[in-house]
């Protein structure tokens, strides 16, 4: 009987430990679940909170928002809506009013957007026949209003008909763009660059394309556009708003003011100026750029980057081959 049961006692140990060794928590998963956890982004608790308690909110306004059949229904849920009522006129008698059913969105991902002076949260949106919407909305006077410019990636006149050379000589855009050549022209003193118009309900789709333009590195508009690339680059979003890109891979948004000049038979672009790297309604560039030291031999300014348009018999070499 001893015998017996220092036998059974045995086996049971032996149980135990196999069955511990086997299907046991390791000591090194532990540690890799551990480091793996820590590089995950960390959401202030106060985000978290706003997050929970305007999510309702900004749901309604959008369901709203997109129910309206009209302009004037939609003018009621959007940012200042005094001021935008005149661009929302505007923009319809050049552009087709999107008609999108509220009722097949979901929401994918949303975050709160810290602007200076006031905060807004940004939504990402899946549609059932594939569209991909991203829309941003403020609290204005206790309610949160979408942001209606961001939304239409709104521009004072249609991109590609500016380009094709009606409407206004000068106008404001939202546009996306990309650096050309970038580890060819690292050293070069210009940044070329090229705009594209964006594509509403469409993360990879890009509509017409600009020429190319050659923009000083160490100007305003080059500092602010290299600092944003590199911003990019690095995978990191303008206000550090934690969410995806919702642009290709390589481009950034912009808000640019552009110039058409028509010289005897010749049509070419000027950049005049960038004021921001994003399209949200808000004033600030939204990446830190170091201001330029002046010096007491410093070259006067130069002349607005230029880009001719190809359709035109002016004689420029070709781009090189990307």
């Amino acid at each position: 009987m001893l015998q017996l049961i220092l036998g059974w006692s045995v086996l049971l140990i032996a149980i135990i430990y196999g069955a511990r060794w086997k299907w046991g928590e390791k000591p090194d998963d532990s540690k890799s679940s551990v480091s793996h956890a820590s590089t995950k982004i960390v959401v202030p608790e106060e985000d978290i909170i706003l997050l929970d308690q305007a999510s309702p909110l900004y749901g309604q306004t959008f369901y709203g928002f997109l129910a309206a059949g009209t302009p004037e229904q939609q003018n009621q849920f959007v940012l200042s809506p005094v001021t935008t009522a005149a661009r929302m006129a505007r923009f319809f008698s050049l552009n087709p009013l999107v008609i999108i059913d509220p009722r097949k969105l979901a929401l994918s991902k949303h975050a709160v957007l810290h602007l200076p002076g006031r905060r807004g949260i940004e939504t990402h949106w899946n549609s059932a026949d594939g569209r991909q919407l991203d829309a941003v909305f403020m609290e204005e006077n206790g309610e949160w209003r979408l942001d209606w410019g961001h939304y239409v990636r709104f521009s004072e006149y249609p991109w590609p008909l500016f380009l094709a050379g009606s409407g206004p000589e000068q106008g404001e855009f939202r546009l996306l763009t990309r650096e050309r050549l970038a580890d060819e022209r690292k050293n070069a003193d210009t940044i070329s660059i090229v705009f594209y118009a964006p594509h509403f309900g469409s993360n990879t789709e890009m509509g017409a394309k600009s020429p190319e333009f050659l923009v000083k590195r160490d100007s305003k508009n080059g500092r602010l556009l290299d600092a944003a690339f590199k911003l990019e680059k690095a995978g990191k979003r303008v206000f550090g708003v934690n969410l995806p890109s919702a642009t290709p891979e390589g481009f950034i948004r912009v808000r640019v003011k552009v110039r058409r000049v028509e010289e005897a038979g010749e049509r070419r672009f000027e950049l005049e100026d960038v004021l921001a790297c994003h399209w949200y309604s808000h004033d600030a560039p939204g990446v830190e750029v170091p201001e330029q030291p002046l010096t007491s031999d410093s070259a006067p300014p130069a002349s607005p980057p230029t880009a001719r348009c190809p359709e035109t018999n002016a004689e420029t070499p070709a781009p090189p081959a990307e």
